[in-house]
């Protein structure tokens, strides 16, 4: 039997609130995880691991869900509350990169080791280095006439997809962090496959997102 257009449009909506929640408790458990298997303040290192989590999967996954219609945890509020949420998600996103970043480049000039010459250590310095240009972007949507050629709708549609592009950096860089010979030694078999599907569920859920309110955009236009 066939569905209806509005069973259909329901549905799909179901899924999406059911992929956002999901994203919400990933974003908080992936940390929360990383933060048992490396025991911060056993070792200068041990916090390089938990301050990326945080940043990439807890901070900046909330930062961009905010704007998410169906599960956005401020969604009753107004749009300008949501965007001081951003803001402030996505300034305390960028310190954890920063200080995890400098942690690790400390740690291996403590220990003798060369910097960036791994696909991980390269990815995470250009998604530490993208995030605080996107964050610098930003400031463009709060004084739009700086940019008198641009309109803020178009101005806010070029924030979000290269914010994509960013948050997707970030997702890669601990996706590739799970490759690594500390990750692997500590976490094995069924637990590293369903590792790697954390930062792969929310980079879903987040370009729907994304690509919804592009679609939605183009239609108010007609």
């Amino acid at each position: 039997m066939a569905l209806t257009a509005e069973t259909e449009s329901r549905l799909y909506r179901s899924l999406r609130v059911a992929a956002g929640a999901a994203a919400h408790l990933v974003a908080l458990g992936f940390p929360a995880a990383v933060a048992v298997l490396a025991r911060p303040g056993s070792s200068l290192f041990s916090w390089h691991p938990l301050l990326m989590a945080l940043a990439f999967s807890f901070l900046m996954t909330e930062a961009l869900l905010i704007f998410s219609p169906e599960t956005s945890l401020l969604r009753s509020f107004s749009r300008k509350v949501r965007v001081r949420a951003h803001w402030a998600l996505q300034l305390l996103a960028l310190l954890c990169a920063l200080l995890g970043l400098g942690i690790i480049t400390y740690n291996k000039h403590l220990n003798g080791k060369s910097h960036f010459v791994t696909w991980h250590g390269l990815t995470g310095l250009l998604a530490v280095l993208y995030a605080g240009g996107q964050c610098a972007g930003g400031v463009l949507l709060l004084y739009p006439k700086l940019m008198k050629n641009w309109t803020l709708a178009k101005l806010k549609l070029y924030h979000a997809t290269s914010g994509l592009v960013g948050y997707l950096l970030g997702c890669a860089s601990l996706m590739l962090g799970m490759c690594s010979l500390w990750f692997t030694t500590a976490v094995t078999g069924a637990s590293w496959y369903l590792a790697m599907l954390c930062p792969l569920l929310t980079s879903l859920v987040i370009m729907n997102q994304v690509s919804n309110a592009y679609l939605y955009r183009k239609r108010s236009q007609h």
